[in-house]
């Protein structure tokens, strides 16, 4: 558990993810002493592979840092917010609202729904100065020891210390924060999995490198510009009427299982006639001259309709046929010449042979994304006339997002939750097209400015804001869809530090020494067992089924039995009835978790020995005592 997260974390270094990942794969590029040999690991990889010595040469102050931040754990704790999930709207929600710091909570995420989240949507802070960006870090390394850690001078260790402890907002700062956070992103993601940032002028162009280098360059799809303004801003030089969306997917191989076509609208269905009664249905079409440079010898000619006119090319065009594909197409009547027949020849493109769809467009308009305006409409309307947000994404944008993503029953994660417009997004297209998509979202608890809306409004912390927003948009869906069944709920979860004394006691604990003071209680039963069931991969939303054993009650979900309550109540007929479920029910947990500071020595060791016993009389049996401090 906790003190096991900061013995390992105290061993983390940069690098050494992937450093386990060529351990794994190319064993064979390691000598005894743990060296990477360099020409051995050319010498593996396939014939023909190119090799280059190129870099981006993306560099900034506390880069290493925070590649070692990537190989470092969480030391929080999930506390479930019990009143809160009871409700019955919420008892069996699949969608997941965390209140805590996204770093802790990605590396949480990531045990549990690793590979796992199709769609991912964020609006991180832009950097601009005015929007209240400022890194501090928790982490308290000396010089010294950062400096041999990260393999640096003092003097770079006391800089990355001074950017990390004071606060920033230089551009360094930022990246040193995106940067854990955009790699364990890309863990989340699955193999045909995409992800959308928001982003304005003031870090695209570093966004832009940052996630070449942690997705890899191919794996970039688009810049989208998004018009998140429809009216001219003539008290600045320039009228900035736009924001970028920036999109990666997973694996560019998959990307047409990523990314799809627009559902097509209304107006695009409404080009689509048939004024001639064509038996193959309705259609549209498109010039049947191009530019001459895409032509080959046999495109340029005079061509003569069917009633005797000769239509000759403009200067450099060409037809799009050969004029013997062109007289078949006038023979089969795929060549309009206009409603009185006298037209400029087109070729029909029928509604029945097409995509079914609309290609998405790089240019995102505000009549499909929404604006600026239109989002804080959106807050005021749902908060009866209050802005208790200031700088809201429109839903039209995330639905618009959605309506691009391939997959049914998907999974949506936004850890930078804000004002919760993914959720309402997400809830919205379910309600509209059926589907059970999931949302997850993560907001830091950060306390409301005293003279915003929001303060004024009675709430305290942004989070608390973000959730009273996703109720009240599931109410105003399920009122416009009353014959919607769909997942409207969320299931609420708080990171929590243990309490300082707790982490003092900790750490001087040794398991075989000493007795420690600590208890169940100063960590939550609930915490504790919800911590153990994300890690071991059930994520958020399954519970364990509670197990008497004797007088003691334990916990069990598939693979793993969690003893967590003080051992005051076990006893031989605990361990005697646990022997009786092994040899007797549908009972075969593989791993006993125990939790250290609960349970004594002794009865440890009594359970180890009936353990063995059992194993020996059932060969088949695989039974490991995992004890977790």
């Amino acid at each position: 558990m906790i003190k096991d997260i900061i013995g390992r974390n105290a061993e983390a270094a940069a690098g050494q993810k992937e450093i386990k990942v060529l351990k794994e794969y190319f064993p064979q590029c390691f000598n005894a002493d743990g060296e990477f040999n360099i020409e051995a690991f050319k010498a593996a990889l396939p014939e023909g592979t190119t090799l280059t010595d190129e870099t981006s040469g993306f560099n900034w102050l506390g880069k290493n840092y925070a590649r070692m931040l990537t190989n470092m754990d969480t030391t929080t704790l999930i506390r479930p917010d019990e009143e809160h999930n009871a409700k019955p709207e919420n008892r069996d929600s699949k969608n997941i609202y965390i209140s805590g710091d996204n770093l802790d909570a990605l590396q949480h995420l990531v045990k549990s729904y690793g590979g796992k989240v199709k769609v991912i949507y964020i609006d991180p802070p832009y950097n601009t100065g005015s929007d209240g960006f400022v890194y501090n870090d928790r982490f308290n390394f000396t010089a010294d020891e950062l400096a041999k850690r990260l393999d640096v001078s003092r003097e770079r260790a006391e800089r990355i210390l001074s950017m990390t402890r004071r606060g920033s907002a230089s551009h360094a700062a930022w990246l040193t924060f995106m940067l854990p956070r955009l790699s364990f992103a890309r863990n989340l993601l699955t193999d045909d999995g995409v992800i959308f940032i928001s982003i304005d002028d003031n870090e695209q162009a570093n966004l832009k490198k940052l996630c070449d280098e942690v997705f890899g360059e191919e794996c970039f799809v688009a810049q989208f510009i998004w018009e998140k303004r429809k009216t001219r801003e003539n008290r600045s030089s320039i009228s900035i009427r736009h924001d970028y969306v920036l999109c990666y997917v997973k694996d560019i191989e998959l990307l047409e299982d990523s990314l799809g076509l627009e559902i097509m609208t209304k107006a695009a269905l409404s080009r689509y006639k048939n004024p001639d009664n064509d038996p193959k249905g309705p259609w549209t079409s498109v010039p049947a001259i191009a530019q001459a440079g895409h032509g080959t010898k046999s495109q340029f000619y005079t061509f003569v309709a069917p009633n005797g006119k000769s239509y000759n090319l403009p200067s450099g065009s060409c037809w799009r046929m050969t004029l013997e594909k062109m007289n078949e197409a006038v023979a089969q009547n795929k060549i309009w010449f206009g409603s009185d027949g006298n037209g400029v020849p087109r070729i029909k493109k029928y509604l029945s042979e097409g995509k079914q769809g609309l290609t998405p467009e790089s240019i995102i308009s505000s009549e499909k994304g929404g604006t600026n305006d239109s989002a804080k409409r959106e807050i005021v309307e749902l908060f009866n006339g209050k802005a208790v947000f200031e700088t809201p994404k429109p839903v039209e944008l995330i639905r618009h997002i959605l309506s691009m993503t391939l997959g049914e029953n998907v999974t949506v994660l936004d850890f930078f939750g804000g004002s919760s417009t993914t959720a309402h997004a997400v809830m919205q297209k379910n309600a509209e097209d059926g589907d059970n998509r999931k949302f997850i979202l993560v907001q830091l608890p950060e306390e409301c400015k005293p003279d915003s809306e929001a303060a004024k409004a009675g709430y305290k912390t942004i989070d608390e804001v973000g959730m009273e927003r996703i109720k009240r948009a599931a109410k105003k869906i399920k009122e416009a869809n009353p014959l919607f069944a769909g997942d409207l709920g969320f299931k609420h979860f708080v990171l929590e530090e243990p309490k300082e004394n707790a982490l003092l006691q900790m750490e001087t604990f040794n398991p075989i020494t000493t007795i420690s003071s600590l208890t169940v209680d100063d960590f939550g039963l609930e915490a504790v067992l919800r911590t153990w069931l994300v890690a071991d991969g059930y994520g958020f939303t399954e519970d364990a089924e509670e197990v008497m054993l004797g007088r003691y009650k334990a916990y069990w979900k598939d693979n793993h039995l969690y003893m967590i309550n003080p051992d005051k109540d076990f006893d031989a007929n605990s361990i005697a009835a646990l022997m009786d479920k092994y040899n007797g029910e549908p009972f075969s947990p593989q791993n006993i978790v125990i939790f250290g500071y609960s349970f004594g020595f002794t009865h440890c060791e009594e359970l180890q020995k009936n353990l063995r016993t059992l194993k020996e009389g059932n060969k088949t049996l695989t039974v490991n005592i995992d004890v977790r401090y």
